[in-house]
């Protein structure tokens, strides 16, 4: 049995190119992900970030939705803090009513990346400390059972089943365990990072229902191509991009990978890119193959979702494609 295999897709913006098109090409993209067989599509939540057109989730997974026919449709995530929720339960209760047992409702506690963006979504510091109050309420919304609210009913998100996921960001993992749900966490460039945070969530994990069990999905950023220096370069303009919001506060839009080739680094902007290079994988098809399955190995792994920006949109598809033909075991699999 092979791995389940999700794409996230954040909408990340090409130098030159105009937001409608970044999100435009998601959906598209969206299609082409459904046909190579890949289980999830999740959208994500960013803003005030010039490289990225995804700021409002729900409405691009709705999109996204209405574009495809079988691929479940989600977020990773929205970011809690910054909606009452309520509103979040009625977002996905109508997405949940318009497209029955296709979306998934993947939650993250980041605050905005500025004072100025976290001032402008009206919250403070604290409320990421609330993520685990909110995410409760959330729940019950869809219980019904609000005690807090008599009178008040989440329509048409109440009696529906939405399945949650939680972003290990801040402790995430921890609250997903306490709450019975999924986490989704990052490879990361440090493997025992990863390993203990997905240990702790296992033994850690409290069983919200008769079938709930612990669930690990990790994410992380892969290309396969004709060679490794071929992979390696579609992987270079986010990689690139990280490092740019690192030196000069701010997440551009996408440069090809020969530009960033052509330039000169300095000391910092090379450790930088070395350490955002870590936690990617890329190679060729067997490469790839190789060192997915060994992080599936170690961590247990139950799903891995994937993603991919690059200038180079065939190459991009192209590893899309490469990558849903691999074979790569699920835990315990032989």
């Amino acid at each position: 049995m092979d791995i389940p295999l999700a794409v996230l897709d954040r909408s990340l913006r090409h130098e030159g190119q105009d937001p409608a098109d970044a999100l435009r090409r998601t959906v598209r993209f969206a299609r082409r992900a459904e046909g190579y067989g890949y289980r999830r599509f999740w959208v994500s939540e960013h803003h005030s970030v010039p490289g990225v057109a995804g700021s409002a989730p729900t409405v691009l997974a709705a999109a996204v939705a209405a574009a495809t026919s079988t691929i479940r449709v989600g977020t990773g995530g929205v970011m809690l803090p910054n909606h009452r929720p309520l509103v979040v339960a009625e977002q996905f209760g109508v997405l949940g009513s318009l497209f029955p047992d296709r979306i998934d409702m993947g939650l993250g506690r980041s605050l905005g990346f500025t004072d100025g963006i976290r001032r402008a979504l009206g919250h403070g510091t604290a409320d990421a400390a609330d993520f685990g109050d909110a995410l409760a309420e959330l729940l019950r919304w869809f219980e019904g059972a609000q005690p807090a609210y008599p009178g008040v009913h989440a329509v048409p998100a109440e009696g529906l089943r939405v399945p949650a996921y939680v972003l290990a960001v801040d402790g995430g993992a921890d609250i997903a365990a306490a709450h019975g749900l999924p986490l989704v966490i990052g490879a990361g460039r440090r493997p025992e990072k990863l390993l203990r945070a997905v240990e702790r969530y296992r033994s850690a994990f409290a069983p919200s229902g008769p079938e709930a069990r612990p669930y690990v999905v990790v994410a992380v950023a892969a290309a396969v191509a004709d060679s490794a220096e071929l992979a390696a370069d579609l992987l270079l303009p986010e990689a690139w991009a990280t490092v740019w919001s690192r030196t000069r506060g701010t997440f551009p839009p996408l440069a090809r990978a020969a530009e960033i080739r052509s330039r000169t680094l300095t000391e910092r902007e090379a450790r930088y890119l070395d350490e955002a290079r870590q936690s990617q994988v890329s190679g060729t098809d067997e490469q790839v193959a190789a060192a997915l399955g060994d992080l599936v190995a170690r961590s247990g792994a139950d799903e891995l979702l994937v993603s991919l920006h690059t200038p180079d949109e065939d190459a991009r598809l192209e590893s899309f494609r490469r990558l849903a033909e691999l074979r790569i075991p699920a835990p315990g699999a032989g």
